[in-house]
């Protein structure tokens, strides 16, 4: 399952304020529809959230038809819109960043060229994700028993990544090794991404799973019921 994808001339988002109960795809074809997106929450996940806005950036640039003496403003404005739309996002200013890095390093090419080079920028943010990904669930498979019972909370899956997961890549490569493991995964209030969609995630895939209130995760941690907690983060320290 894919949150986004990219398609010639268009972002391709699963809306997942709908999710569970529609599987429906929005294909944003601006940089604003982009932007209202991510702030509506359509596409969520700080990995899913950086990509979107890299392609959003991209998708700004490819409408642009002026004079290039007026795109590096333009692009200024693209960028403002698309920082707005969730100022905490690590993800979105740190992709956001690259994209306005790159074109500084290509600003002296021809637009047709410009907008090539940053639309292969953002294809390179989305196939690092994805490489990302599926490193983490290999290295996190490596600590995960045999035989567990795993708690994971709000969604780190592929519906917060450009492909697979962070937290719940780990859990799916446990369960595709043939691992016995059993998941609860917290509702994860006020916006019950755990309920809502990882346990969507879940039954995609056929993984055994519980779905608890938030409060029930004390009370299976104090009677000896949870092996591990796996949850995603948007940045690790180095000393972890």
């Amino acid at each position: 399952m894919k949150a986004l994808e990219w398609q010639g001339d268009h972002l391709l988002l699963l809306d997942q304020t709908k999710i569970p109960f529609e599987e429906k795809y929005r294909e944003a074809r601006s940089y604003l529809e982009v932007a209202e997106a991510i702030k509506n929450m359509e596409v969520r996940g700080a990995p899913a959230i950086g990509v979107s806005a890299a392609y959003g950036y991209v998708l700004g640039a490819l409408k642009f038809e002026g004079e290039k003496e007026n795109f590096p403003e333009y692009m200024k404005e693209v960028l403002t819109t698309l920082q707005s739309t969730r100022p905490t996002a690590v993800n979105l200013t740190w992709a956001l960043h690259k994209m306005e890095v790159k074109l500084r390093e290509v600003q002296n090419l021809n637009l047709e060229d410009i907008k090539e080079a940053l639309l292969a920028e953002a294809n390179s943010i989305a196939e690092a994700d994805r490489r990302m990904n599926r490193l983490i669930g290999e290295f996190g498979n490596t600590i995960v028993p045999e035989k567990a019972n795993i708690l994971t909370h709000c969604n780190a899956g592929s519906l917060a990544t450009v492909e697979y997961g962070t937290a719940l890549g780990v859990i799916r490569q446990a369960f595709k090794d043939g691992k016995k493991i059993h998941v609860y995964v917290d509702e994860t209030r006020p916006f019950l991404q755990g309920a809502r969609l990882t346990v969507w995630e879940m039954l995609q895939e056929g993984i055994p799973h519980t779905l608890i209130t938030d409060s029930t995760a004390g009370y299976l941690m104090q009677q000896g019921k949870v092996d591990m907690v796996i949850v995603g983060a948007d940045r690790i320290a180095a000393n972890g």
